[in-house]
């Protein structure tokens, strides 16, 4: 082995390093502000809608299922609204998943990890939670207090139990919740009050229930920190014009007191700190586990107002703002003077940008593609899958088969009869539908279609010997044709083979 493929000898000091570090635990405290606020409108119209949605009714007529928004795991249909999604249009639901992806890399770019901070369902349950433990806990400094106890008082556990029961009461409303997409929720009620509740179904709420409260009331900001992917490469949805949760440095350095003159605004009183959900100092710059939540700009324009002195200290900022105002203010010594240049440096936000219209015209696409694909779709679909094992049956006479199953998928709810007509064969084959008695007026055998399902039919196609055609294969349309000789309601193309001369 040469001397460069010998391993380094470790430090002393590295030795001593654990290869995992302790969790250090995050005591957020409570603050006021316009973010805040936004914050809990969002939380309410988030649970809300989440909670209430199975609840919802729309009409769809007889044997139809009148809830709004149901995954019919039995029937196989995703029911929205007016919209009935089959599995073989599974395609719509990728178009959403596309939709939304592109809608959250288009959010960061214009405001940071603003998913994560004001929407992530991570973010809505664990705020959910910890307004659960603040009414019956006491704030920040409380629950320091207790955890720090030697020995709790029965008072102290009597708060630690309540607090758990909630959480274990939102948690299963969560679990019972997400059923409820799967299942009528009205049925699910009176079944979970009668005891008469399969156990598939219990099954499934129980591990959303643990997984709300393990995620949501332990785990926290861990998940957003290391559990979830998206901290990861978020840098590469942003550029300088990116507005995300910022300390302003040019403003705020050197850290002092607030009566000395020589130091900036930043007092270094950790309020920031303190009401961080992830335990993150937005001081140290752009970090991955800030989930751009801006409970610190809150917390920074409380001291700031007590102080006299203007907002702003952190706030949504971008990189471009940031250089720019710190080039601008270097010579500057802290106060009224240093503030005002910084501000007047910043150049306006630009929204509208290369990156931002890429995003806006990729959702255009995806948008206009499903209208136009809901546009065209056909109540009534038909195909046609010829049997591939054989591929064709040689007849006693000398003749050739080939044997086709139709399938009638229809969307409607009510029954129609339908003629079926094979074109393109040559002159004296003869065709069948199994299982079929009932003809039209000109001779074609009537099919009829399964409301809100799929019939399948038996075709067999019979060519004689003395009329194959010279190709090996040969086009074959087959036609639905409705009673009342208006256009055919669905069309399908398949194909005749022979065996080779």
């Amino acid at each position: 082995m040469s001397k460069m493929d010998k391993p380094e000898a470790l430090a002393p000091d590295d030795r001593d390093q654990p290869l995992y570090a302790d969790r250090v635990r995050v005591y957020p405290q409570a603050v006021q502000g316009r973010v805040r606020r936004a914050k809990w409108a969002i939380l309410i119209a988030c649970l809300g809608l989440y909670y209430l949605l199975p609840w919802l009714r729309w009409d769809r007529g007889p044997d139809q299922p009148d809830q709004a928004i149901l995954v019919d795991i039995g029937r196989g249909r995703l029911f929205f609204f007016a919209l009935e999604i089959w599995p073989q249009e599974i395609y719509y639901l990728t178009g959403l998943l596309l939709l939304g992806a592109i809608a959250i890399f288009a959010a960061t770019a214009l405001y940071g990890r603003v998913w994560c901070g004001f929407a992530c369902p991570q973010t809505v349950w664990t705020d959910l939670f910890m307004l659960v433990e603040r009414w019956i806990e006491g704030d920040r400094n409380a629950r320091m207090r207790r955890d720090q106890k030697a020995r709790w008082s029965l008072a102290d556990r009597g708060r630690k139990l309540g607090k758990h029961a909630a959480w274990l009461a939102i948690s299963v409303a969560t679990g019972g919740a997400w059923v409820m997409y799967f299942t009528d929720a009205p049925t699910l009620a009176r079944d979970l009050v009668s005891l008469n509740v399969s156990a598939t179904i219990l099954g499934f709420a129980a591990l959303f229930t643990l997984t709300t409260y393990v995620l949501a009331g332990w785990a926290r900001e861990q998940v957003c920190t290391y559990m979830c992917p998206w901290p990861r490469f978020q840098a590469a949805m942003l550029d300088s014009d990116s507005l995300a949760v910022s300390y302003r440095d040019w403003r705020g350095e050197p850290r002092g007191k607030a009566h000395d003159p020589a130091a900036g605004d930043c007092v270094d009183c950790r309020a920031c700190v303190n009401v961080c959900p992830t335990g993150v100092d937005i001081r140290d710059g752009m970090q991955m586990a800030c989930i751009n939540c801006g409970l610190c700009i809150d917390a920074c324009d409380g001291i700031m107002t007590k102080l006299g002195r203007p907002e702003g200290l952190i706030a949504f900022e971008t990189v471009g703002n940031l250089a720019a105002a710190d080039a601008a203010t270097m010579s500057i010594p802290p106060g009224p003077a240093r503030c005002a240049a910084g501000m007047k440096a910043r150049e306006p936000v630009l929204l509208l940008r290369a990156r931002t219209w890429v995003y806006v015209a990729a959702m255009a696409g995806i948008v206009l593609a499903m209208l136009i694909g809901l546009a065209i779709r056909q109540p009534l679909s038909l195909e046609v899958l010829r049997d591939r094992a054989p591929l064709y049956v040689r007849l006693a006479d000398g003749g050739i088969r080939n044997s086709y199953t139709l399938k009638l998928a229809d969307h409607r709810h009510a029954v129609e009869a339908l003629a079926v007509s094979v074109e393109g064969l040559p002159s004296g084959t003869v065709w069948q539908v199994l299982d079929v008695t009932r003809q039209d007026a000109s001779g074609l055998p009537l099919v009829s279609t399964r409301p809100d399902g799929v019939a399948e039919f038996r075709l067999f196609v019979t060519t004689p010997h003395y009329a194959l055609p010279a190709e090996e294969g040969t086009p074959v349309t087959i036609r639905l044709l409705p009673t009342d000789g208006s256009a055919p309601r669905a069309v399908a193309t398949t194909s005749f083979l022979r065996p080779r001369s």
